[in-house]
């Protein structure tokens, strides 16, 4: 069966150990195509602010939604995931016909839909989804650097790159460190 109004969704930040989970949806409008759309991972900043841009002007709806990091410690970080991204579906204008989830795990919604492994690679909807999701989290990531200076979060986005291991372990762990995840925990422990 051909749905019209079929919404992509897709998160960004589950293996970062600083900062929220953020998730997109993403109804396209079916008359108004937009070239280039794939996973976000496989697209240089510069392009996927430019997509980001064009898929928020094109689109049917759109909608972001994150889990906090008190939320991804509270919960662990899949139902945090989760739950980002039934925060984002929710806050789609249109009610869509069916949901194309990216991965193996579908959030708690009422919505009919189906999960698709390598879906933001395929699917312009859920690559739509990634390229929002990564967009909003980089950028607020690049924010918290101003807020947390000397962390280089505007670089390695939350992630556990060596360099951020070891400002932790200088600096130590901010608010914003996702203290439940066991990089975090170590470093804790030492003071």
């Amino acid at each position: 069966m051909a749905y019209s109004l079929v919404a992509g969704v897709d998160e960004v930040g589950r293996g970062c150990i600083a900062g929220p989970v953020v998730a997109a949806a993403v109804i396209l409008n079916p008359d108004c195509l937009i070239s280039g759309l794939t996973d976000s991972k496989k697209l240089t900043a510069k392009r996927r602010t430019f997509l980001a841009g064009q898929i928020k002007a094109k689109a049917l709806c759109w909608s972001v939604g994150r889990a906090e990091v008190s939320e991804i410690d509270r919960m662990n970080i899949l139902q945090a995931s989760l739950l980002a991204m039934a925060r984002a579906l929710s806050g789609l204008g249109i009610t869509p016909e069916w949901v194309m989830v990216d991965g193996s795990y579908y959030p708690p919604v009422s919505m009919p839909g189906e999960t698709v492994i390598k879906g933001d690679l395929l699917i312009p909807c859920i690559s739509a989804a990634s390229i929002l999701a990564k967009v909003a989290r980089d950028n607020e990531m690049s924010f918290i650097e101003g807020v947390y200076p000397g962390y280089d979060f505007d670089s390695h986005k939350g992630y556990p790159t060596k360099k951020h291991l070891e400002q932790i372990q200088t600096l130590g762990v901010l608010p914003i460190h996702r203290r439940s995840f066991a990089p975090v925990k170590k470093v804790m422990a030492i003071y």
